[in-house]
C-alpha cells in the first residue's frame, strides 16, 4: 500500500478480543477447585481474600453492600453521587462494622440515676455500659440485668448503687480468642479495654467477637477493621482528602477516560495529598498504562464494556476487554502494579478469563445490582421482581452528580450527551449467594488449569481462540432449559 494513502492505512487494523472470543486451555492438574487460594492484591498496600470488587455505582455500592463485600473477602467501592459528609459517614460505618474494640463507647456516670441510664441505653441501642469518672477511670459496669430490679423500687437511685463494681478488663493488645476466654470464664458479655492507668479506651463485646469469627475470610486492614474504598472524581482533591481522613484504604480516581493529561495531572496531585492507596482508571491501552504506572497504586481497565454503558456506540471509541486488560497488564507487571478488570463480565468464566489476561481482580456492577444489599429500588414487571440499575453515564446518574466522570459539567438534561442507560436487573437475593457462585466458578477455572494460587494461574493459563460455532457449542444448546441454574442464563 502506498505511503501516501494515510486513511486507507488506518484500515489495516490489529485484532482485539473479548471474553467470548477465547477459552482457557485445560491442563494437567492436581488442584481441587475448593483448595484454590484466591488471595490477591488490589493495590500496592491492600490485599483481598477474593479477587472481586463491586462497582462504584449509585445502584450498586453503598455502605451495606461494601460491608458484606469486605466480610466475604472482597471490596466494595462506594459511589460518589453523595455529599462529602455522607461519604465520610459511610466510610466510618464500614470501619466500625465487625470492629473488635469499639472506640465510640457509650458510658455512664456513677452519679446518674438508674432511670437516666436505662433511657440512655435504650436510645443508644446498647444493653450495657462501663461506668467511668470524670477522668475516664473505669469504676464498674452496668447492664440491663443490673437495672431491671431498680426500675421497680429504686429508679432514682444512683448508678453507683446498681452497678457491678468488680470489673474484668483487658489491655489494648487483647486478641479475639483471649477476649472470648475472659467472657466464658467470668460469664460476661462485655470487657472494657483500659490503659495502664485503668482509663477506658474501648470495649469488646461478645457480639463483636462472634462476628469476627463468623467472617474469618474478611478483608481487613492492619487494625482488624474491614477494608474500605471510595470513588472520587478526577478533580475532587477535597473529597479524596475527606475520604482519607475518614479512614478509607483505597481511593479510586473515577473517570471514563483516564488517559487525559488533565486527569493524570490531577490524579498525581491527589496521590501526593493523601495516605490511602490511589487506583487510577479507566484506561484501555498500553500507552495509557505507561502514562500512569509510575505513580498509581493500581490501574483499572475498561472503556465501554459494561452492560449499561453505551460509550462505544455513542463515541465510537473503546477497546474489547480481554485485549485491553492484556495490554495494560503487560505494562503494569513490570512495575508490580495491580490491575483491575472493570466491566463486561457476565459469567464466572469471564471473570477468570480476565485474571488469565493479566488482571489481579475483577470489578462487577450488574452482577451485584440485583442483590438485597444493593441500594437500587425493587421494581415489579410482569409478575417478576427486578432492581433498578443504571450506568453512571446515564442522564439520571449525571444529574445526581456523576457528570464529571465523563468530563462533562453541564447539569441540564438537554445538555448532557449520555454514555449509559437506566435499566433493571433481575432480583437475586443475598450477596453471599451470588459471590459463592462467582468465586466457585473462578476456582473451577483455576482447577482446570492446574493452578493453586492467582499468581500461579496467571502464569500457567493459556487461551485458545473460539469461532462463532464454538461460542454456540459453549452454551447449553439443542434443549429447552426446564430448571434454571443459579450461575447460568443463556442471556447472560
Amino acid at each position: 500500500m502506498a505511503s501516501d494513502d494515510p486513511f486507507s492505512e488506518k484500515l489495516r487494523v490489529p485484532e482485539a478480543l473479548t471474553f467470548d472470543d477465547v477459552l482457557l486451555r485445560p491442563k494437567e492438574s492436581r488442584v481441587e477447585p475448593d483448595d484454590a487460594d484466591m488471595t490477591t492484591r488490589v493495590s500496592t498496600n491492600v490485599t483481598l481474600n477474593l479477587p472481586v470488587l463491586s462497582a462504584a455505582m449509585d445502584t450498586v455500592t453503598e455502605a451495606e453492600l461494601a460491608i458484606e463485600m469486605a466480610r466475604e473477602g472482597g471490596l466494595g467501592v462506594l459511589h460518589r453521587n453523595m455529599t462529602v459528609e455522607e461519604m465520610a459517614e459511610q466510610i466510618e460505618e464500614i470501619k466500625r462494622a465487625d470492629e473488635l474494640i469499639i472506640r465510640d463507647v457509650v458510658t455512664a456516670s456513677p452519679d446518674q440515676t438508674v432511670r437516666e441510664v436505662d433511657r440512655m441505653m435504650e436510645r443508644k441501642g446498647v444493653s450495657g455500659a462501663p461506668v467511668v469518672d470524670e477522668d475516664d477511670t473505669v469504676l464498674g459496669i452496668i447492664s440491663g440485668t443490673d437495672i431491671r430490679p431498680y426500675l421497680e423500687v429504686g429508679e432514682y437511685d444512683a448508678v453507683r448503687e446498681a452497678m457491678t463494681d468488680e470489673v474484668i478488663t483487658a489491655s489494648e493488645d487483647v486478641t479475639p480468642r483471649e477476649a472470648l476466654e475472659l467472657m466464658y470464664e467470668h460469664k460476661i458479655e462485655r470487657v472494657p479495654i483500659v490503659d495502664d492507668d485503668d482509663r477506658l479506651t474501648g470495649l469488646v463485646t461478645m457480639a463483636g467477637v462472634l462476628a469476627r469469627r463468623e467472617y474469618d475470610n474478611a478483608a481487613r486492614d492492619e487494625d482488624g477493621a474491614l477494608v474500605a474504598a471510595v470513588a472520587v472524581g478526577p478533580f475532587e482533591t477535597d473529597r479524596a482528602q475527606a475520604a482519607d481522613e475518614a479512614g478509607v484504604d483505597v481511593v479510586f480516581i473515577d473517570c471514563a477516560h483516564a488517559h487525559n493529561l488533565n486527569v493524570i495531572d490531577s490524579a498525581r496531585e491527589i496521590k501526593a495529598e493523601i495516605d490511602a492507596d490511589v487506583v487510577v482508571g479507566n484506561v484501555g491501552t498500553r500507552e495509557a498504562a505507561e502514562a500512569v504506572v509510575d505513580f498509581a497504586d493500581g490501574i483499572k481497565v475498561g472503556i465501554g464494556p459494561g452492560s449499561i454503558c453505551t460509550t462505544r456506540i455513542v463515541s465510537g471509541s473503546g477497546m474489547p476487554q480481554i485485549t485491553a486488560v492484556a495490554e495494560v497488564a503487560d505494562v503494569a507487571v513490570e512495575h508490580d502494579v495491580p490491575v483491575i478488570a472493570d466491566g463486561g463480565i457476565r459469567y464466572s468464566g469471564d471473570a477468570i478469563k480476565a485474571i488469565a489476561a493479566g488482571a489481579d481482580a475483577v470489578m462487577l456492577g450488574s452482577y451485584f445490582a440485583g442483590t438485597d444489599e444493593a441500594p437500587g429500588r425493587i421494581i415489579t414487571m410482569n409478575g417478576k421482581r427486578y432492581k433498578q440499575y443504571r450506568g453512571m453515564g446515564s442522564v439520571g446518574a449525571m444529574n445526581d452528580g456523576g457528570g464529571d466522570r465523563y468530563l462533562k459539567e453541564d447539569e441540564e438534561d438537554e445538555e448532557f450527551v449520555p454514555e449509559g442507560v437506566e435499566a433493571a436487573t433481575p432480583y437475586k437475593g443475598p450477596l453471599s449467594s451470588e459471590l459463592h457462585q462467582l468465586v466457585g466458578g473462578m476456582q473451577s477455572g483455576m482447577g482446570y488449569v492446574g493452578a493453586g494460587t492467582v499468581p500461579e494461574f496467571k502464569e500457567r493459563s493459556e487461551f485458545v481462540r473460539v469461532s462463532s460455532a464454538g461460542q454456540t457449542e459453549s452454551h447449553a444448546h439443542d434443549v429447552v432449559i426446564t430448571d434454571e441454574a443459579p450461575n447460568y442464563s443463556p442471556d447472560g
